[in-house]
């Protein structure tokens, strides 16, 4: 049974439906908030994933433990701790590795879209078996700008190149969001009207999302139970870079 690290940087964004997930597939979770307690040591864990959040991964005078999740996260790659960072966590491990995040120049990204897969994926463990083109909930208005070196991109949009990468063997980068539910997203328009005026009409009604989360669930899922399987050794990683990563 892996151990994994999960980190919440937002209240807004809880682990959600990964909890039921990771556990299913035989993962145990602790969850820290870096906002409200110090981050762990990764001895002991086989696994580390990191959440998302409204703020930005560079906004550390607002939040100064974001410097502390950067380098758990720089920490995991040095060490081939399997990583999964979603959304805010990409970002944060992009910056983390070397990698650049900036505001959007093609304004937010938001509502149920497709990415689509890269040649590099077909040969990955995590994401050889998603369709082509699987569906993603987008809620962000931050881009990951310049992917860290030596990372390989695996999947991307037509409005922003980088969604999803990995660094190293084990280290993943996700954009969008996996780990949703209907409520969650519901609390997000709220929150965010501007940003929910963005989505396609009708596309963050309840019934619509409801719908949308079944989908999202069929793809998603067996990638969460694979990133598990990742973790506890009985997937074999992706043959990763031999090139030195920067630890920022």
């Amino acid at each position: 049974m892996p151990r994994l690290l999960v980190i919440q940087p937002s209240a807004t964004d809880p682990v959600g439906r990964l909890d039921e997930w990771l556990t299913g597939a035989g993962a145990e979770i602790d969850l820290v908030m870096p906002s409200r307690e110090a981050l762990p040591a990764l001895d002991g864990y086989q696994g580390l994933v990191c959440l998302g959040g409204e703020m930005g991964a560079l906004d550390d005078r607002e939040h100064p433990w974001l410097a502390d999740v950067r380098l758990l996260l720089s920490k995991a790659v040095a060490t081939k701790t399997p990583t999964l960072g979603i959304c805010l966590g990409s970002q944060l491990l992009a910056v983390a590795t070397g990698g650049q995040v900036r505001r959007g120049e093609k304004g937010p990204e938001v509502g149920v879209l497709l990415v689509a897969k890269r040649d590099t994926a077909a040969r990955d463990p995590l994401f050889a078996e998603l369709p082509l083109t699987p569906d993603v909930l987008q809620f962000h208005h931050d881009e990951i700008s310049l992917l860290p070196p030596g990372a390989e991109l695996l999947a991307s949009s037509p409005r922003y190149a980088n969604q999803a990468f990995r660094v190293g063997s084990v280290a993943y980068g996700v954009q969008f969001h996996i780990e949703t539910t209907p409520e969650m997203v519901l609390k997000w328009a709220e929150l965010e009207p501007e940003e929910a005026a963005l989505a396609r009409p009708g596309q963050l009604e309840p019934g619509a999302l409801a719908e949308a989360h079944v989908t999202l669930g069929e793809v998603w899922q067996p990638f969460a139970q694979r990133f598990v399987q990742l973790s506890s050794g009985k997937l074999e990683p992706a043959i990763g870079t031999t090139r030195s990563l920067p630890l920022v």
